[in-house]
């Protein structure tokens, strides 16, 4: 039976915009909620799981932050839950998914340098357990809305082969919001919108993103018993990344921002705010929301090219200054303890995996040599937490620092190595830790970035290769201490070398030719054949060049026989 999508203006007191919509009426799901309600049954004790996670909002861009840019769901939300105000992730995609789908961090997975791009042959390498695939076990369905960008180059790196069972939304780490197609370079251009293992050619109808991965969220709610079986929604908008595009009524409430680029990310923010709110009334309106944990979180800084902001933070996304690594989030849930509260306490993405999978009434075995933490005590009854510090990372192939050696690290450290670490109030960085300027909000004329809008440029940090700063007391990281406390630099840079000792090499490898999607019908999409599957493909063929030899030779037979009876 085919149902139209219904526009949610129709059954909620609420201003929005007629693309978004459910999958069926609300009065017709409540009729069948009510006329279920005894086959449903008790309801189980393990909670449905959603988790947000954003692309590139900086830690200024929400309302609760001070931020111009309106946010009313999700002042809401994170007011009536628990603020997560020391929580880190990683200063880039596919670091943070990494961390956040394993609880390993990357020196443990090989991912240390950048991110996965889409024509190298790497993906989230396959002897990590996931996050999904324990909950799985734990009795959970399980389901991925949006952008992966954990790699793609073969079948078995797919979402739904790492514990998925359905999968809708992009492979890359980026593209266009209306039309999904993506271009690395001008000869490698395809379309990048999957249902599962296949292109979504038939599903695309040309929405807007934001709009399509929140329909497609909806809908699974729709179609799930809340009460037979518990759901983990991973929700990974590709908002607010660049490119900047966005339904042109939402920039109407943001004419007073002269900077463009500001005023559409503005208007991007305000769209997936309102895209939360309208899931969060098809969580209450199906029968979730009282036995459901929200967690939201961005994946990295924001990037101030691109309009984002991280005021009063230094630094920016893909720099381990703390604008690049200090993000918005906060868990929303009627399961808290303490509610309207803020966490203080040291938390990281790599903490996710341990706290819902024990959440979510799994097994954590020993064998999987986590980084992270179960922090739910912490966040829920405001317990201290079990971390004391964090790993942002070591990447040995990132050496840019024309000054760092092993005597400017004491001899316990080479600082032309890009690091960071993170131990209680101390903060240590060496080699180049990325752009390290204090970005004020974009909301003055456009110029270039070169100009008026880093109005504090750091001049003196030229050839240093080694920073020390006390985050509690120091959260904008504007006095180096390095110098004063060398003491506590070279117990850090002990640290860092025992860390690494545990470190698997990277993996980064070049790029394939093959992944061009030009030789996938257009498609971005896995181009590289194990062994099964290239048996698999060569028994296929065989069979039809065996089935067409054999058709030739019997319309020869045939022909002949015509012949000799003439």
């Amino acid at each position: 039976m085919f149902i139209l999508w219904v526009p949610l203006s129709l059954f909620f007191g609420c201003i929005i915009s007629q693309t978004w919509s459910v999958q069926m009426s609300w009065e017709n799901w409540n009729a069948e909620l009510h006329n279920q309600g005894n086959e449903f049954g008790k309801s189980s004790s393990q909670p449905h799981i959603i988790f947000i996670l954003v692309d590139d909002q900086g830690f200024r861009d929400v309302g609760y932050h001070g931020s111009e840019i309106k946010t009313p769901t999700l002042d809401r939300l994170a007011a009536e839950g628990v603020k997560l105000e020391n929580y880190y992730v990683q200063p880039l995609c596919s670091p943070s998914r990494s961390q956040l789908m394993t609880g390993r961090y990357q020196i443990h997975t090989g991912l240390q340098h950048s991110v996965i791009r889409a024509a190298q042959p790497n993906c989230l390498p396959l002897e990590n357990i996931t996050l999904p695939q324990k909950l799985k076990n734990a009795g959970y369905s399980t389901h991925m809305v949006g952008k992966w960008h954990l790699g793609f180059y073969k079948r078995g790196c797919l979402p739904t082969q790492r514990g998925f069972d359905t999968f809708f939304g992009s492979l890359l780490g980026s593209g266009d919001y209306y039309s999904h197609y993506k271009c690395q370079g001008p000869s490698m251009c395809g379309y990048d919108l999957y249902e599962g293992e296949e292109a979504a050619w038939e599903q695309d109808r040309g929405l807007y993103s934001t709009v399509m991965f929140t329909q497609k969220a909806v809908s699974i709610l729709a179609n799930h018993n809340p009460r037979k079986q518990p759901l983990f929604l991973y929700l990974a908008y590709q908002a607010v990344h660049s490119p900047l595009q966005v339904p042109a009524r939402y920039l109407e409430r943001y004419k007073g921002i002269p900077n463009p680029y500001r005023r559409k990310y503005a208007a991007m923010v305000s769209c997936l705010d309102e895209a939360i709110h309208n899931l969060t009334l098809a969580l209450k309106h199906y029968g979730y929301y009282d036995n459901t944990v929200i967690v939201y979180s961005s994946d990295n800084g924001g990037q101030p090219l691109a309009g984002g902001s991280n005021w009063p933070l230094r630094g920016s996304k893909a720099t381990y200054w703390e604008g690049g690594i200090k993000a918005v989030g906060f868990v929303h849930s009627p399961l808290l303890m303490n509610k309207g509260t803020k966490c203080r306490s040291l938390i990281h993405i790599t903490d996710w995996f341990p706290t819902l999978v024990t959440l979510g009434e799994g097994t954590l075995d020993e064998d999987l040599n986590l980084d992270g933490y179960d922090v739910w005590e912490t966040i829920s009854e405001g317990r201290p937490s079990p971390r004391h510090d964090i790993l942002h990372n070591i990447d040995p192939i990132y050496i840019k620092a024309k000054n760092g050696s092993w005597k400017a690290g004491y001899g316990l450290w080479n600082t032309a190595i890009q690091a960071a670490l993170r131990v209680g109030h101390w903060k240590l960085l060496t080699g180049v830790p990325g752009y390290s300027d204090w970005v004020p909000p974009q909301t003055f004329l456009n110029q270039r970035l070169t100009t008026r809008l880093h109005n504090e440029r750091v001049r003196w940090d030229r050839g240093k290769s080694i920073w020390l700063f006390n985050i509690t007391a120091d959260p904008y990281e504007r006095v180096d201490l390095s110098q004063r406390y060398p003491h506590i630099v070279k117990k850090m840079l002990m640290r860092l070398a025992q860390y690494n000792k545990t470190a698997v090499p990277v993996c980064y490898p070049t790029k394939d030719l093959r992944s061009n999607p030009q030789y996938n019908g257009g498609v971005w999409g896995p181009w590289h054949k194990d062994m099964r599957e290239q048996q698999e493909e060569d028994e296929m063929y065989n069979n039809l060049f065996t089935n067409h030899l054999g058709k030739k030779r019997w319309e020869k037979k045939s022909k002949n026989t015509k012949l000799r009876r003439e």
